[in-house]
C-alpha cells in the first residue's frame, strides 16, 4: 500500500507455479519413464550403471536400475519410490509400474492443454483405474499351487528379460521348491516370507550349478583348527552369549603381590570357562554357533570335546538357523537343554575358492532354506541374485493370492478396451481422462514391439483387432516373430497382484504430481546458489 515491496521468502527462493511447476514435475517423471522404457520385455536392453566409486552394475531390473542412479529432482524422486513401493509389497512388475505412470502424466500434459483441471483429469484416472481393477480381477484364473507346470511358467516369466534366462528353467524349480519349504499357514491364511530364503553367492563352476540347500550356508569357519569339520548326526546348540570371561561395567583394579595370587585369578578364570563348556557339552550338542565371541581357552575345550564351533555369527543368520533346525535361541547357557537343540544329517566346513563356509543341511522340515548361487563372473552372479529374487517374489505372490493373468501385453490392451467402452458412461470432461488412462495402458504392448524392432503401428492394430473377438483375451505381442500370439499357449502369465499393485502405484503417483500446482524451491548453503534438484531450469538439468 505505501509501495515497498513486502518480502516474505528468503534470499534465493524461487518459486515456480501453475503450468511451469506441473511442466517441470512431469517433464521430470517422464525422463525416468523413458529411461527404463528399453529394459522392458524379453527384447529389452540392459543398462550400465557406474556408482562414484567405479563400481559397474549391468542389469535390465528397473528397480535395481532406479536404485542405482543418483536423482536429484524431487519428482524423478516421487517416481523412484513408486518402483521400491511396488518392489517392497510384490517384488516384480516395478518397470511396468513406471512406465505406465510416466505415460499417465504425458497423456495428462496433453489434457492439460486443453484446459482440462487437474482435478478433473485425477477424478477421471481414479474411475478409471477403479473399472480396470474390477475387470482385472474378473479375467483372473485361479492357479493351483500344486501344480508345478503352471508354477514354471510363472517363474520363467518374470526371468525371460534378464541376462540369466537361459537357465530360467532350473533357477524356477529351485525357486519353486524354496518358497514351497518356507510356506506357513497363519490366521487361516498362507504366508510365504522371502526373508526366510537365505540367499548366498560365491564366483566359481557355473549358473547351471546353483543349488537349493534344505538347511542355512553359515559364511565362517570352525574357531579352532583342531575342531571335526564334519559332523553327521548334528545336534545344534544357538546360543546368543559370548563364552568369555566378562569385564566388569565399571573401571577395576585388582593387586596383585605373590605369584600364586596370579595363578589362582588365572585358574578361577579358566575354571569359569570350563564351566560354561561343560554346560554346553551338558547338553548333548555336538555343534555350537554363537552369536557372540568365544575365548581361546573355550574353543581348545570345545575342540577337545568333539564339538564343532563358529562364533560371531550374524543375527539374522542365527534366527534362519533356528528355524530351519528347530533349535531355540539361549540366552544364558545355564538354561541349554537337550530340548533346546536343533538337528540336520551333516554340519560341514567347505573350502569354496578361497574361503570357507559351514554347509548345514539334510533338515527334516526346515522353515528357512538356502540358495547357493554359482557362476563365473561377479556381475551374472549379481544379476542372478536380482532375478533370483524377482521369480521368488512371484511365487510366493501367487502362493498367496492363487490368481494370474496372460502377460505379453495382452491384460493392458484387454482393460484399456474395457475402460474406453465405460468412458461414455461417464460423459462430460471426465471422459476424455478415462480414455487417455485407456490410451495410456497400451503404452505396454507399444513398448514390448518397440524393444523387438516391431513394427508397432501394425502390432497395434493387429492386438486390437485380436482383443475384439470373443477368444481374443490372451492375445499378446509376439517379440520373438512378428504380429500378435495367444500368451497361454505359449505360457506367459504373471500374477495378478502384480498388475494390480502397477496400476494403483501409477495412478496415485500421476495424482500426487498432477496436484502439485506450486514449487518453492530454497537455497541451501553449499548448493552455489541454485534451487534443489535442477528447478526451475529442469530441461537443462535433464
Amino acid at each position: 500500500m505505501t509501495g515497498q515491496p513486502v518480502i516474505i521468502l528468503k534470499e534465493g527462493t524461487e518459486r515456480s507455479r501453475d503450468r511451469d511447476a506441473r511442466r517441470s514435475n512431469m517433464m521430470a517423471a517422464q525422463v525416468i519413464s523413458e529411461v527404463l522404457k528399453t529394459t522392458l520385455g524379453p527384447r529389452g536392453m540392459d543398462k550400465m550403471l557406474i556408482d562414484s566409486l567405479g563400481d559397474i552394475t549391468i542389469t535390465s531390473d528397473g528397480a535395481t536400475v532406479l536404485n542405482e542412479i543418483d536423482v536429484q529432482h524431487p519428482a524423478a524422486k516421487m517416481l523412484i519410490e513408486v518402483a521400491k513401493t511396488q518392489d517392497d509389497e510384490v517384488g516384480d512388475g516395478t518397470t511396468t509400474a513406471v512406465i505406465f505412470a510416466g505415460e499417465l502424466l504425458k497423456k495428462a500434459g496433453d489434457l492439460l492443454e486443453d484446459n482440462i483441471h487437474p482435478s478433473v483429469i485425477i477424478s477421471g484416472y481414479r474411475k478409471a483405474a477403479s473399472k480396470a481393477l474390477e475387470a482385472l480381477e474378473k479375467l483372473s484364473m485361479d492357479v493351483d499351487i500344486g501344480d508345478l507346470d503352471t508354477m514354471m511358467k510363472l517363474s520363467n516369466t518374470s526371468m525371460r528379460s534378464k541376462i540369466v534366462s537361459s537357465e530360467r528353467d532350473h533357477l524356477s524349480k529351485i525357486a519353486i521348491e524354496a518358497v514351497a519349504q518356507i510356506v506357513e499357514e497363519r490366521d487361516g491364511g498362507v504366508i510365504a516370507d522371502v526373508d526366510n530364503i537365505q540367499i548366498v553367492k560365491k564366483e566359481g563352476k557355473s549358473l547351471g550349478e546353483t543349488q537349493l540347500i534344505r538347511g542355512i550356508i553359515i559364511d565362517k569357519e570352525a574357531v579352532h583348527d583342531a575342531m571335526p569339520k564334519k559332523i553327521e548326526d548334528a545336534r545344534i546348540a544357538l546360543i546368543d552369549v559370548a563364552l568369555e570371561v566378562e569385564k566388569t561395567e565399571f573401571d577395576a583394579e585388582i593387586r596383585i603381590r605373590s605369584p600364586d595370587s596370579i595363578k589362582a585369578f588365572l585358574d578361577k578364570e579358566a575354571e569359569m570357562l570350563q564351566k560354561m563348556v561343560g554346560q554346553v557339552v551338558d547338553s548333548g550338542a555336538n555343534v555350537l554357533f554363537a552369536q557372540k565371541g568365544i575365548d581361546d581357552v573355550a574353543q581348545s575345550l570345545l575342540a577337545k570335546k568333539g564339538i564343532l564351533a563358529a562364533r560371531r555369527v550374524k543375527k539374522s543368520d542365527m534366527e534362519k538357523l533356528a528355524k530351519a533346525t528347530g533349535a531355540r535361541m539361549i540366552s544364558n547357557l545355564s538354561d541349554l537343554k537337550e530340548a533346546d537343540l536343533g538337528s540336520c544329517e551333516t554340519v560341514d566346513e567347505r573350502k569354496i575358492g578361497d574361503d570357507k563356509m559351514i554347509f548345514v543341511e539334510g533338515c527334516s522340515d526346515p522353515k528357512a532354506v538356502a540358495i547357493f548361487i554359482r557362476a563365473g563372473l561377479e556381475r551374472m552372479i549379481d544379476e542372478a541374485e536380482r532375478s533370483l529374487n524377482d521369480a521368488l517374489c512371484v511365487i510366493a505372490d501367487v502362493t498367496e493370492t492363487p490368481k494370474m493373468v496372460a502377460g505379453g501385453g495382452s491384460i493392458e490392451v484387454e482393460l484399456s478396451k474395457v475402460a474406453r467402452a465405460y468412458a461414455p458412461q461417464e460423459g462430460g470432461r471426465e471422459q476424455l481422462a478415462i480414455e487417455a488412462f485407456a490410451d495410456a495402458l497400451e503404452i505396454i504392448p507399444r513398448t514390448l514391439a518397440e524393444n523387438a524392432g516391431l513394427d508397432t503401428l501394425d502390432t497395434m492394430v493387429a492386438i486390437r483387432s485380436a482383443h475384439d473377438k470373443k477368444k481374443g483375451v490372451a492375445m499378446g505381442v509376439n517379440v520373438f516373430g512378428e504380429g500378435v500370439i495367444d500368451m497361454l499357449k505359449e505360457g506367459v502369465v504373471e500374477p495378478t497382484v502384480v498388475k494390480k499393485q502397477a496400476i494403483e502405484s501409477a495412478v496415485d503417483v500421476a495424482s500426487m504430481i498432477l496436484r502439485i500446482d506450486d514449487v518453492v524451491a530454497a537455497t541451501s548453503p553449499d548448493m552455489g546458489g541454485g534451487p534443489p534438484g535442477g528447478m526451475p531450469d529442469m530441461d537443462e538439468e535433464m
